[in-house]
């Protein structure tokens, strides 16, 4: 079995309550696709597409890649929104999925009784 060193923290996922660890050296979104979610995309992980959109509630990021203006403007920036692909933990972090990419943990949300939370950005 392999064992790794690195530094791992914990992600919490408002939207259903779930944790997940999350390596220093891996975007949040490596770590979230770990918790089995059907309908998490990983097909691009690059910031091209968009659709990882997170907001941070607490908790330290390190950006690990552009983020495109077309996908987190300014103004989103500045409310902690950013792409989950392109971002990586520095500390134990709170966030909330938001946009395209919430409808997996919306409906796991419902299924568990906590009945809709909001998770749309501004301008989604």
């Amino acid at each position: 079995m392999y064992r790794t060193t690195m530094q791992t923290f914990s992600v919490e996922v408002t939207n259903t309550g779930e944790s997940y660890l999350c390596a220093k050296d891996e975007n949040l979104l490596r770590g979230m696709v770990r918790l089995g979610r059907r309908g998490i995309p990983v097909g691009c992980i690059n910031g091209g597409c968009g659709i990882c959109k997170v907001r941070i509630l607490s908790g330290e990021v390190e950006v690990v890649g552009p983020i495109s203006r077309a996908h987190v403007s300014e103004e989103e920036e500045a409310q902690g929104i950013t792409l989950a692909c392109r971002v990586a933990p520095r500390s134990a972090v709170v966030l909330t999925v938001v946009g395209k990419m919430s409808k997996p943990f919306l409906a796991l949300a419902a299924a568990n009784g906590q009945g809709r939370l909001s998770t749309q950005s501004k301008g989604e």
